[in-house]
């Protein structure tokens, strides 16, 4: 086993992805990288390598410590490698949003409006209305 084994086999047998054919999906669509270039699903790994996976549409970066070929439990999967993945960031406060009473119907006109006020995605005026929503001159209007 001092040549390697096979990427596509190490990032399963790791437990990086659910099936080995999704890991070898994953190799040729590259989002897996061995030591920063792009690689094959037969690309062999080797202790020291580092490797980054794209999952769900973030980046995990793990050092191959020992070779796997074969899927085990959690507990062996995790002495395959050092992750060096740094923490997500912090997710972002969810506005509150308002909830409408069940069978009031259909916000009219003005309801949406105060909702997009209330969420902050415009003045809620009209197509004429100046940045501090004061409607100014229209077409045939004189002062």
């Amino acid at each position: 086993m001092s040549e390697g084994v096979r990427i596509d086999s190490w990032l399963w047998a790791a437990r990086v992805y659910k099936t080995r054919s999704l890991a070898t999906a994953a190799c040729r669509a590259g989002h897996v990288k061995l030591n920063g270039d792009r690689v094959k699903a037969a690309q062999p790994v080797r202790p020291g390598d580092e490797v980054r996976a794209r999952i769900s549409g973030f980046d995990r970066i793990l050092t191959v410590q020992k070779l796997g070929a074969k899927r085990g439990s959690a507990a062996v999967a995790a002495e395959l490698f050092a992750d060096l993945t740094p923490p997500p960031p912090p997710r972002e406060e969810v506005a509150f949003v308002p909830v409408r009473d069940r069978g009031t119907g259909r916000p009219t006109k003005r309801d949406r409006r105060e909702l997009e006020r209330l969420r902050g995605l415009g003045t809620g005026g009209g197509p004429h209305d100046n940045e501090d929503g004061d409607p100014g001159l229209r077409h045939g209007q004189y002062p």
